[in-house]
C-alpha cells in the first residue's frame, strides 16, 4: 500500500524523544514518524468517536488536526466524550477538544471549526486535508462527508456506533468502493434512534474511535491493509469481531454534486417551529393562564427530571399516530408547548403535530428543552 502522506522535516531531539517506540516499529520508524508529523487530518464531529479518535492522532504525532463540530459539551457526554472535563460544559465542542489536545501536544497545530459540515464548507474543507474521518452521529452527515470525499478523491475513515457494536470502514475513491456502494440510499431521518434515545456503550466509543485512528496511521505511513473494501464489526457484549467484504456497485452512478447529500441535512436539522422560553412559561403560570406541557421524551428520562404537572407520550407514538394519538391526553386544550431534553425533538414533534391539528390550537416548543428548565429551577441535568 503506498502510503498517503509524503516524508516531512527532520525530527527534533524532542520529537525523536516523544515518539521513540514508534521510531523502533517496522514499517513506521523514522520516516513514517515524519508523515505523520506532515499529514494534515480532519476529523467530524469532537464527540463520542471524535474524542477517542483525536487524542489518538494527537498523541501518535499527527502535525495538524482540523476538528469540526457546531454543538456544546452537555454533562451528558462525559460518560464518553473523553476530550471534555466538567469545566468545559457549555463550551462548544470543537474550541473544547482543541485545547485538550494542546495541553497533550503544545506543538500540534489545530484548527477548531464551530461549525456544521454543510453543502458551503464541505468539498473546501475535504480538499485542504491529506484524510478525513467521519465521526458524525446522523446518516445525513456520513452521506454528505462520503460524497464530498468522492468528489475530492479524499481517503475518508468511518465509523458509527448504535448501543453495544459499532463497524468501521474506509472509503477511498478510485482504491475501493464507497458509503453508497454499501447503503446506496440515505436512511429517512428519525429511522434510527439517537444515542439520546437509544444509548450508547461508552466504552465501545473508545474501541470503535481507537480502531478508526488506527486506519488512519497505516492510511498515512502505508501500513498493513487498511479496511478498504471491508467493514470492521466490533460487537462488544459478544467480545465478538469479525469483518464482512464489500465489492462497488458497477450500476451505481457516481457522485457529480451535494445536492440529494444537502437536502437530506437540511432535513435532520431543527424544524422552524413556533418556540417559548422556560422564563415566559413560568411567568404564565404565575398568572394561571400556562399552557398544556407535553413531554415526548423516553420513559427513562422521565425517572431523572420533568417539568411539574405535565402529560407525557414519547416522540415514537407521536410519530406513529400524530394528533389523534395525543388528542385525549391533551382534552381539548388550545395552548401546548412540548418539551424534550434540549428541544430538538420536541421541535419535531411540533412540526408533526401541526400537520392535522385542528385550527385554534396553538403548538410551541420549549427553548432549550428540560435542561434550560433545570438550570433556571436548580433541577438534576442529564
Amino acid at each position: 500500500m503506498r502510503p498517503l502522506v509524503e516524508p516531512g522535516a527532520p525530527l527534533t531531539a524532542a520529537e525523536a524523544g516523544r515518539y521513540a517506540r514508534h521510531l523502533t516499529l517496522p514499517g513506521v520508524g523514522v520516516e513514517g514518524q515524519r508523515r505523520l508529523r506532515a499529514a494534515r487530518v480532519l476529523v467530524i464531529g469532537a464527540g463520542g468517536l471524535g474524542a477517542p479518535t483525536l487524542l489518538y492522532l494527537a498523541a501518535a504525532g499527527v502535525g495538524t488536526l482540523g476538528v469540526i463540530d457546531d454543538d456544546v459539551v452537555d454533562l451528558s457526554n462525559l460518560q464518553r466524550q473523553v476530550l471534555h472535563r466538567t469545566e468545559d460544559l457549555g463550551r462548544p465542542k470543537a474550541e473544547s477538544a482543541r485545547d485538550a489536545l494542546l495541553r497533550l501536544d503544545p506543538a500540534l497545530r489545530v484548527e477548531a471549526y464551530v461549525d456544521r459540515l454543510d453543502g458551503d464548507n464541505a468539498v473546501e474543507l475535504f480538499g485542504a486535508y491529506d484524510l478525513v474521518l467521519d465521526g458524525a452521529d446522523n446518516f445525513a452527515t456520513r452521506y454528505l462527508s462520503n460524497d464530498a470525499a468522492e468528489l475530492t478523491g479524499t481517503p475518508l475513515v468511518w465509523g458509527t456506533i448504535f448501543r453495544f457494536q459499532g463497524q468501521v470502514s474506509v472509503f477511498w475513491p478510485g482504491e475501493g468502493p464507497m458509503l453508497r456502494d454499501l447503503f446506496p440510499d440515505i436512511p429517512p431521518a428519525g429511522s434510527v434512534p439517537s444515542c439520546a434515545e437509544g444509548g450508547v456503550f461508552g466504552a465501545l466509543c473508545g474501541s470503535i474511535g481507537s480502531a478508526m485512528a488506527t486506519e488512519a496511521i497505516k492510511l498515512i505511513c502505508g501500513l498493513g491493509e487498511p479496511l478498504v473494501g471491508r467493514v470492521l464489526v466490533h460487537d462488544a457484549l459478544r467480545a465478538d469481531q469479525h469483518t464482512l467484504r464489500l465489492v462497488p456497485d458497477p450500476d451505481r452512478p457516481p457522485v457529480t454534486s451535494l445536492a440529494e447529500a444537502v437536502e437530506a441535512c437540511a432535513d435532520t436539522a431543527c424544524p422552524r417551529v413556533d418556540s417559548t422560553t422556560v422564563t415566559e412559561l413560568a411567568a404564565a403560570r404565575a398568572e394561571g393562564t400556562a399552557p398544556v406541557l407535553l413531554d415526548v421524551r423516553d420513559d427513562w428520562e422521565r425517572q431523572v427530571v420533568t417539568v411539574p404537572d405535565d402529560v407525557w407520550m414519547p416522540l415514537a407514538e407521536v410519530r406513529a399516530g400524530g394528533w389523534e394519538a395525543v388528542a385525549d391526553l391533551l382534552d381539548g386544550a388550545q395552548d401546548v408547548v412540548v418539551y424534550c431534553k434540549s428541544g430538538r425533538r420536541s421541535a419535531e414533534a411540533v412540526a408533526l403535530l401541526q400537520q392535522d391539528a385542528p385550527d385554534g390550537v396553538r403548538l410551541r416548543n420549549l427553548t432549550g428543552g428540560v435542561l434550560a428548565w433545570s438550570r433556571e429551577h436548580g433541577g438534576p441535568v442529564y
